[in-house]
């Protein structure tokens, strides 16, 4: 098995770890990674508070231009805030999402690869407002995509910008539409989109994984997002049931996110304040699998971008070298 050059991973350097294997974290301005990915005393920290489960937690945040120090060790990193508004606001004015990638992008080196998350407000049914979830008059609104999203993302980023993720919502068996409606209405959202090679789709609702919808991702060469999660099954099933095949051979998406069963709001309490691995917290099919699926993808020539979430173990880069470790 190729190896591009020998990881550093004693010092959590896992850029150059296979030609076709990417691996990055979900986020990266945590100061629990000072010491693994970020040089103590280099930076000035900020602080807020962060309500998760009725439970208030302080974070501490590095700035921006840690990216920079962040690629040393990683190939490839996913954006979540993107997840929360639109880049430009319905007047196509630049909202506060702009300028913070506009910072990113100033820090950010040939071969650089950011991954970004469509805003919620464009891929969910419905979410969670003022304490409920609400009905999204947006979903699946093409034009709101392009306009206030797509266009602008490219042109803040241009070549580093390697992929966009839709995030389905996990959806209660009370609130589910049928299936067969929910693939009409992917395959019609996604025909109306500009053609793009770097679309995925990450569907948390299981029983909207049927044979249909996959042979809809294949008509369009869009990924599925594998997705380590609380209610999904683990990736290898997932991943049978698209029959084994990465449908966007450009650049397919892994994500370990939380423990198979674990509720987002245990999970982040558990693993904060993000800078050790928390005792019978990781699961090691997570590790194993996420091993198994590299190797596929290496042997069928397809890129796999893997990516880590503190959520799944409480620290990404210890996670990640849990996985190097094993891969090699």
């Amino acid at each position: 098995m190729a190896i591009s050059k020998t990881p550093d991973i004693d010092n959590f350097i896992f850029r150059d770890l296979h030609p076709y294997i990417n691996i990055g974290t979900a986020s990266d301005r945590y100061a629990g990674w000072i010491g693994q990915i970020y040089t103590e005393g280099q930076y000035k920290l900020s602080a807020r508070t962060h309500k998760v489960g009725g439970n208030s937690f302080k974070e501490e945040t590095l700035p921006v231009e840690t990216v920079a120090e962040y690629f040393q060790h990683f190939s490839v990193l996913e954006i979540d805030f993107t997840f929360y508004r639109p880049l430009l606001d319905k007047d196509l004015k630049p909202t506060s999402n702009y300028k913070i990638l506009q910072a990113y992008n100033k820090y950010l080196t040939e071969g650089d690869r950011l991954i970004l998350k469509v805003p919620q407000v464009i891929f969910a049914q419905k979410f969670w407002q003022t304490g409920k979830q609400v009905e999204n008059p947006n979903y699946l609104n093409a034009g709101m995509f392009t306009n206030q999203f797509y266009d602008p993302a490219n042109a803040i980023l241009g070549d580093n910008l390697a992929a966009f993720i839709f995030e389905q919502e996990y959806q209660r068996k009370a609130d589910r539409i049928p299936p067969k409606k929910y693939v009409e209405d992917v395959d019609s959202f996604i025909g109306s989109l500009p053609k793009d090679k770097r679309y995925h789709i990450e569907t948390r609702t299981e029983v909207y994984l049927t044979k249909a919808y996959f042979e809809v991702l294949a008509k369009y060469g869009v990924g599925q997002v594998l997705s380590h999660w609380t209610w999904l099954p683990g990736l290898s099933k997932q991943f049978a049931k698209a029959g084994n095949t990465f449908h966007n051979r450009e650049g397919s998406i892994i994500r370990l996110m939380t423990p198979l069963g674990m509720r987002y709001e245990n999970a982040y309490s558990k693993a904060y304040p993000f800078d050790k691995l928390v005792d019978g917290m990781l699961q090691p099919q997570m590790v194993t699998e996420t091993v198994a699926m590299m190797k596929t993808a290496i042997d069928k020539g397809v890129t796999l971008n893997a990516i880590v979430n503190n959520r799944a173990g409480g620290n990404a880069p210890l996670i990640a070298r849990e996985i190097v470790n094993h891969y090699l």
